[in-house]
């Protein structure tokens, strides 16, 4: 965990170009940030709806502060405060590798922390765009940096700016290198700095990069190793107590009364914390078990609402009020080509999922007068900061939220309930207090990946598609963290189809409309977020169309694919991930390959899969992935791969196993037991090929989840000849579906 510093600390000014130049803690150093506006905010709304591009997450607009700040002091050393979150993805490795690539460093001499809100800007972490968005504005502010201090040793050592040159932390004199100045010396006892335009400073050509495009250790590897890294479960503060929240028992039931009850009289107990008209309750206890178990003494009386089925819910899936349909794809005039009789129909289905992160919501809070300290587990800290600020009346550059470390994301995190229910026990009880949610309370008590229902329809002639139509149902995913006002405007929840979308230019009619489900239970965001639903929908369509045309589908989809570079990309994905996995060739006796492609965030994503089948269980065993992936430019190579394999096995896991069911009104998973995941015996042999295009960094942490789900139901069918159209592929469905 960072130590904090206020903004008040440090006395910026802006440049041009966004950059932010100030003192640095001690006043006497350097430290200099990029100014992230509002502008940028809505270029990325909008850009998600076709595949944002990091060009269009270019930095503009300063009025915001610093996100990401490196900072020179005196003794020499150099710290990169990173506020992108780490959950696993790598991200703080990559960001600093962009940043030593331009700042004249050795690896060795960085120091990389998480920062807070009041040393960053309310941004939060998600949409596989840390790296993409910040590739170009981090460099630059690093090559600024590196600049100013050779301006400002030039004028310290006498010698013409030109004759010098930043390597290892140091300026050196090009003609003598025993006269050098480290950058700790350049920057000790100076107040003012040069203000450079930085449109004058030159990037390092790629053929020049020392960090970019290396696998370098990560930053984060030998806390993790060692066990000292702090999560938000592992927080702990002097005088800290911990707190407990009563959850409601169904996914539809409303407080209506409570009372302390037996609570306050449990052992342990510290203060009964009720509000019913905010409809919270909870107590702080001495030890975790003794708030749980306080809180299950509390009098509650609860609506419990209507007792939903997990049938009912499924039902709500429907196509019926036309007038409540978005067409956001219309390219020629499908509907009349297909008419009433298309060559193929098919509909697909995939059911609610849970993020399934190993480490619950955690957060600590201590609410003092006039001031809030919150470390928690989040994506979102700037989201956190402006609820707290609301909910206390504390200003949000008094309000502290500090990310730790985080065990999962996958979009669980940008929520911010637990910071909230931290912070009202703290600020009645007057002391810090840590609420760390049980397994339950998470799978229960989360929100979900909503279920999809696709109906496809599309009409061939001579072996290709000439129109296609997808109508399209799932319930929310990002419009329940946006202002109303907004998804008025928007119209569609671009979540909930993401992925949806047909890239394949080659057909001229094209048609997609989309319906958004308002469900009695939470959804809202998971990785990809719909991506692998809805790609698993497209491209099993597309698998079925190929068999009905007798085209090979590695062959069929070359053929629609356009001519543009976007199509180029993808066409290049295909041809080596169907190479490498020898598509075509003979394999092993009771095995078959599958193959689909994806597109997200500008990252294109092939994927070919060998499986096989017990016809005694049902169990569908696969036994490789191969996935090539282009995302422009990979920073770090290995962590590159390691992003792919990871999003392979949570995307297979999603394909074979899990599935959230609702019985009586409530969530019936309530632990691993109920809600199993895939274990390492499952895990097949996973092969990784990076493409590099154009030399702008994409995003990788969600792409290579979208093609799995339908290339195991396009092997499938071509092992077996039956294709199953509705996740998750657990033996019993298997089952009957081959025998039927």
């Amino acid at each position: 965990m960072s130590d904090p510093k206020t903004q008040s600390q440090r006395k910026w000014r802006v440049t041009r170009r966004g950059f932010l130049i100030g003192a640095g803690a001690t006043g006497a150093a350097l430290a200099i940030g990029v100014a992230v506006g509002r502008r940028p905010f809505y270029r990325f709304i909008a850009g998600m709806a076709s595949g944002m591009s990091a060009e269009n997450m270019a930095v503009g607009g300063l009025d915001n502060d610093p996100f990401t700040w490196i900072e020179i002091l005196p003794d020499n050393e150099i710290t990169i405060y990173i506020s992108k979150v780490e959950m696993g993805q790598g991200v703080h490795t990559s960001i600093a590798q962009m940043a030593a690539e331009e700042l004249g460093v050795r690896w060795d001499q960085l120091t990389i922390r998480q920062s807070g809100s009041l040393r960053g800007p309310n941004t939060n972490t998600g949409g596989s765009t840390s790296v993409s968005s910040t590739y170009v504005p981090v460099r630059q502010a690093a090559a600024m940096m590196r600049e100013m201090l050779i301006l400002k040793a030039a004028e310290k050592m006498g010698v013409p700016a030109a004759d010098l040159e930043a390597k290892e932390a140091a300026i050196y004199v090009k003609a003598n290198p025993n006269e050098s100045m480290t950058y700790g010396e350049v920057v000790d006892d100076v107040t003012e700095w040069p203000e450079i335009d930085v449109e004058t400073i030159e990037l390092k050509p790629s053929s020049e990069f020392e960090f970019i495009g290396k696998s370098l250790p990560r930053v984060d590897f030998e806390s993790k190793l060692t066990g000292t890294a702090i999560y938000g479960y592992d927080v702990q503060v002097e005088g800290m107590l911990y707190g407990a929240v009563a959850r409601p028992p169904t996914i539809g039931a409303t407080m209506q009364s409570a009372r302390a009850g037996d609570a306050a009289d449990m052992p342990g107990a510290v203060q009964v914390v009720i509000d019913e008209e905010a409809r919270f309750a909870g107590v702080v206890a001495r030890t975790r078990l003794q708030a749980q178990a306080a809180v299950r003494a509390l009098d509650i009386e609860w609506d419990e609402g209507r007792l939903w089925q997990q049938e009912e819910l499924e039902a709500l899936l429907s196509f019926e009020n036309e007038r409540d349909g978005y067409t956001i794809q219309e390219d020629g005039d499908a509907a009349s080509v297909i008419g009433d009789e298309p060559t193929v129909s098919a509909e697909y289905f995939t059911p609610f999922a849970a993020h399934a992160h190993l480490e619950p919501q955690a957060a600590m809070a201590d609410v003092q007068a006039d001031s809030v300290t919150i470390y928690c587990a989040t994506q979102a800290q700037g989201t956190i900061q402006s609820e707290v600020s609301s909910l206390t009346g504390i200003e949000p550059e008094n309000i502290n939220v500090v990310p730790t470390y985080l065990g999962g994301g996958f979009g669980r995190r940008l929520n911010t309930e637990v910071a909230n229910e931290a912070v009202r026990l703290s600020q009645a009880v007057g002391a810090p207090v840590h609420v760390g949610w049980f397994r339950v309370e998470d799978m229960r008590n989360g929100y979900f990946r909503p279920p999809t229902r696709s109906q496809m329809s599309a009409r061939l002639e001579n072996g290709r598609i000439s129109a296609i139509n997808h109508d399209h149902a799932s319930g929310p995913v990002a419009f329940p963290f946006f202002p109303t006002p907004m998804q008025f405007v928007m119209g569609t929840d671009i979540g909930s189809w993401r992925g949806a979308f047909n890239f394949y230019q080659g057909i001229e009619n094209r048609r997609f409309t989309t319906w958004l489900i308002d469900f009695p239970i939470r959804t809202g965001w998971w990785r990809g977020l719909g991506l692998l639903a809805n790609v698993f929908a497209t491209e099993s369509f597309m698998d079925e169309l190929a068999y009905t045309a007798q085209v090979d589908p590695l062959q069929f989809r070359l053929n629609h694919l356009g001519s543009d570079p976007f199509s180029e990309r993808m066409r290049g994905v295909l041809m080596a991930a169907a190479a490498q996995a020898h598509w075509g060739e003979a394999l092993p006796e009771g095995h078959a390959h599958g193959i689909a492609c994806a597109t997200d965030v500008d990252t294109v994503v092939a994927q070919v899969v060998e499986l096989s089948l017990d016809e005694t269980s049902g169990e569908i065993q696969i036994h490789k992935v191969t996935c090539a992936v282009d995302a422009g430019l990979f920073i770090n190579p290995d962590g590159a791969i390691a992003q792919t394999e990871g999003a392979i096995i949570m995307g297979l896991s999603s394909t074979l196993i899990e599935e959230i069911t609702v019985r009586n009104g409530a969530v019936e998973a309530d632990n691993f037991g109920r809600y199993p995941l895939m274990t390492i015996d499952r895990t097949p042999e996973i092969e990784v090929i990076l493409l590099e295009s154009d030399g702008q960094p994409r995003g990788m942490g969600e792409p290579p989840m979208g093609p799995i789900a339908a290339a195991v139901g396009n092997a499938f069918f071509a092992l077996t000849g039956t294709r199953l159209r509705r996740l998750p592929f657990k033996p019993e469905y298997v089952l009957e579906a081959v025998a039927s």
